[in-house]
């Protein structure tokens, strides 16, 4: 990657009057925001469809998009929703936070009738995107048409004979919900349409999308229930250890994620092919790749099924640099970024560094009064993502009002921030005129919001995953405030230098 600089901001976020952001008019105007900023990068979260808990990292399919991010709008200027419809409904209470409960029901009320209609008038571009996706789609579509006649319990407590996919329950189901399986690709190729006039939009400003691909799937998904032999499961479909990480900077009992752990012997065997089936898809969508818990790849923290933390694990090797390369070599072009967060060891740098991946430095992690670390900018090679925090740490001004006052008197000393600056903006610009080749910072952060806008707190079950941009905080002044960073420390655009 050459210098340059991007925002994070993931879809859901978004301003929009149906509850949760879409890729519709407020994502065209984010992009345009980006450009004025003089922005190189949009970076977001995973786009799969989200389940229980409503995590981005935990979705009903690897290779699906999320039905709430379609433009409704889209679908009323084609006929197949009036406005009346989508008036009819309540959707915001708060225009801050996403109430996943509320847009569940209405999202996917008003969605059936869009299907009904398009049935009318017949189906010929969506069947051909569905005959084109087929090796994926028809398990996605089984799965949550199954979801769904489950009255959306996990697929962990269906009747045995579906549960284990046996031929006669798949055979039985198919022709039962067939309709159903029809609506939920429908969505699909509403989604994936909606998204590549999306992505083709904010390529042509300039601008380049960073996507997220989560190591783990979820337990409850069509990749775990259509492909067993990939993890490690019972001979009930049951994970028999999950994934997490032990005791850290976010929990002193460590995190307990419950996602099922990979085989690595079987996709070892068959070259790894599944994941190289999630690459595939994940560069479809975006331009460059963040995979998440790098060091996963080289060993994993298993924690036996049963336990309520994640602090009685085990560390177990994953599949080290025989994956990274079979990537490697099937996408030489693809700019991936390694999430190399975590417990490190020597084993995890030297795997980093075999890759050629660069890593991720936070800046939320450089302060500490007590020595020298890694996160401190003096330290970075060029060959890194440098950030203010990630989806996991506060805002900025909300770690700020939380940290010691000799970690405050630190960062005061060592970037050199004074009140004409502002406390914020002067860490923002210890990012920007780091030696990392990229710098990227939440908007929470360009905007100075507090904690109650951060987007995750780890082992916390609920609450997250929320906040959202309001109409207007994407000022003009902003803007030029941003494109003058950009261009003072190397990292504006070629077409703006």
């Amino acid at each position: 990657m050459k210098r340059s600089c991007g925002i994070l901001l993931h879809i859901s976020s978004l301003p929009s009057p149906y509850g949760i952001g879409t890729l519709g008019r407020e994502a065209r105007a984010f992009a345009d925001f980006l450009k004025e900023a003089g922005q190189t990068y949009w970076q977001v979260l995973p786009v799969g469809q989200t389940g229980y808990g409503n995590s981005p990292y935990q979705s009903f399919s690897t290779f699906a998009g999320n039905p709430y991010f379609i433009d409704l709008d889209e679908l009323a200027e084609n006929g197949l929703l009036t406005r009346g419809e989508l008036d009819d409904e309540r959707w915001d209470e708060n225009p801050r936070a996403v109430n996943y409960g509320r847009v569940f029901e209405r999202r996917f009320r008003v969605l059936r009738k869009a299907f009904e209609r398009a049935k009318i008038r017949g189906l010929s571009e969506a069947e051909a995107f569905f005959e084109e996706n087929e090796a994926w789609l028809d398990d996605y579509t089984l799965f949550m048409a199954l979801k769904a006649h489950h009255n959306m319990r996990a697929y962990a407590d269906w009747d045995e004979d579906i549960r284990l996919r046996r031929p006669e329950a798949l055979s039985r189901y198919r022709t039962l919900l067939g309709d159903e399986m029809r609506f939920y690709a429908y969505l699909q190729y509403l989604f994936f349409k909606q998204w590549n006039a999306f992505r083709a939009y904010v390529n042509g400003l300039g601008i380049k999308l960073i996507g997220d691909l989560p190591i783990y799937v979820s337990p409850d998904s069509a990749d775990v229930w259509a492909n067993p032999d990939c993890f490690k499961l019972d001979e009930t479909a049951r994970p028999t250890a999950v994934a997490g990480v032990p005791p850290d900077y976010f929990s002193a009992t460590g995190q307990l994620w419950g996602n099922p752990l990979y085989e690595w012997a079987y996709h070892e065997k068959t070259g790894y092919a599944w994941w190289l089936e999630r690459v595939s898809a994940a560069a479809g969508l975006f331009d460059a790749l963040r995979i998440d818990h790098f060091r996963g790849f080289e060993s994993y923290w298993s924690v036996p099924c049963g336990q309520t933390t994640a602090e009685r694990g085990v560390w177990e090797k994953g599949p080290g640099m025989a994956l990274i390369s079979a990537v490697k070599a099937r996408f030489p072009d693809l700019p991936v970024i390694a999430e190399d967060l975590g417990v490190m060891t020597g084993a995890v740098r030297g795997l980093l560094s075999a890759s050629g991946f660069p890593g991720i430095k936070v800046l939320q992690f450089a302060f500490d009064s007590a020595g020298e670390n890694d996160h401190l900018p003096h330290t970075y090679m060029k060959n890194c993502l440098c950030c203010t925090g990630t989806h996991d740490n506060d805002t900025l001004a909300g770690w700020l009002a939380a940290a010691n006052e000799a970690d405050r008197a630190f960062a005061a000393e060592y970037l050199g921030l004074n009140e004409k600056e502002g406390f914020l903006w002067g860490v923002i610009r210890g990012g920007l005129s780091s030696a990392a080749d990229l710098f990227i910072a939440p908007m929470q952060d360009y905007l100075g919001l507090g904690t109650d806008c951060r987007m995750n707190r780890p082992s916390t079950p609920s609450g997250n995953w929320m906040w959202r941009l309001l109409g207007g905080e994407c000022t003009g002044i902003l803007a030029k405030r941003l494109r003058r960073a950009a261009m003072l420390y190397g990292r504006a655009r070629e077409e703006d230098r």
